[in-house]
């Protein structure tokens, strides 16, 4: 399903193929030879997103450009870039031959370098840097610039590095205590609430053929 959002609507080369239970809502690029496959949403809410040449975005897997305060956060997928299914990728870039495997989260602000792997379940965190050919592994967590790989079990460390990151800032473009945690999911629901409320004005197209 194409959706026009903002005056802005999905432009698909005529190459690419999109899955008729595919969602593609507002300014969002996709290159020859794409593949958007069955139940994959692709929304680019106040920004854009971008889908480079042969690249993959498997089944259900979420890709979302927004904008946070200022600044915007497009998500850019190169070329030869396979998105595994149930993947996460929230205004971020992902540069060329890269691999996000099934259900791994890439956010805000971070890049990753080509030929990078993000192996199952893996999360990239806001703002982190992957460099070139880096793996991170199953279910690891990856935060900063240079990056520091965490498992699961270090909660201190990681709630640490989360801080240092400031991650409401760059997803939300709130300021504050990260331990007011009642008074970040209030502002941060809100201010989404008023972002999405756009989309009463959205415009469903023509069915892809």
């Amino acid at each position: 399903m194409l959706i026009r959002h903002r005056d802005h609507e999905p432009i698909v080369n005529p190459t690419a193929y999109v899955s008729p239970t595919s969602t593609l809502v507002g300014k969002v690029l996709v290159g020859p030879h794409g593949r958007i496959l069955f139940g994959a949403i692709v929304t680019a809410e106040t920004s854009m997103v971008e889908i480079g040449e042969y690249a993959i975005i498997s089944e259900n897997a979420v890709l979302r450009g927004n904008r946070s305060a200022d600044t915007d956060q497009p998500v850019l997928i190169g070329d030869h870039v396979f998105i595994g299914p149930h993947a996460t990728l929230l205004g971020c870039a992902v540069a060329p031959c890269s691999y996000i495997a099934t259900g791994a989260t890439v956010l805000q602000g971070a890049k990753i370098g080509s030929g990078a792997v993000i192996a199952v379940g893996a999360l990239v965190h806001a703002n982190t840097v992957i460099p070139d050919g880096y793996f991170v592994p199953p279910y690891a967590v990856a935060i900063g610039d240079p990056v520091q790989l965490y498992s699961p079990n270090q909660k201190e460390e990681m709630a640490e590095a989360i801080r240092r990151l400031g991650f409401a800032r760059t997803a939300f473009g709130i300021e504050g205590p990260f331990h007011d945690r009642k008074a970040l999911y209030k502002s941060a629901t809100e201010i989404r609430s008023q972002e999405y409320a756009s989309h009463f004005q959205d415009i469903i197209l023509d069915p892809v053929d």
